[in-house]
């Protein structure tokens, strides 16, 4: 195992204040080794790349939300992918819209994930857990 790997953080992209919470707390639940950071807009994730391209540690994934203030999550997800720095980086989008124009939208533009936000917190754990268990610890993501 790729001893960066637990110290690579997970970008979560969320702007409701309770599910940003029920999320931390899901993942926090999982004594996660991963550090995470917390991006609250659109415009906040886009503000990344420079630093990226910079050096700072890419992301081992990112979890977006479609629906954001400034840059909606399809938005940034295409203006990620067209970054060569970013183009590569896991995207998993974790939204409460399913959508199916928004589902089309995001593998349109190379989603790796599409999950639809659990209503319980039971059921986010398990989101968490699975999340953890592929994208942190099973997939082997580009450095």
């Amino acid at each position: 195992m790729n001893p960066e790997r637990g110290t690579r953080p997970i970008l979560l992209v969320e702007d409701n204040p309770v599910d940003l919470d029920l999320t931390l707390r899901a993942f926090g639940r999982r004594n996660l080794t991963n550090p995470i950071l917390v991006a609250r807009d659109g415009q906040e994730v886009l503000d990344w790349i420079p630093r990226w391209e910079a050096g700072e540690p890419l992301p081992m994934v990112i979890l977006l939300d479609v629906k954001l203030p400034r840059v909606n999550g399809l938005e940034v997800l295409r203006h990620l992918r067209q970054q060569p720095v970013s183009q590569h980086i896991p995207v998993v989008m974790l939204t409460s819209s399913n959508e199916e124009r928004d589902v089309n939208m995001a593998y349109q533009h190379h989603a790796n994930s599409y999950i639809v936000k659990p209503v319980s917190f039971d059921k986010l754990i398990e989101v968490a857990t699975q999340i953890e268990l592929y994208w942190c610890l099973t997939n082997h993501p580009p450095v």
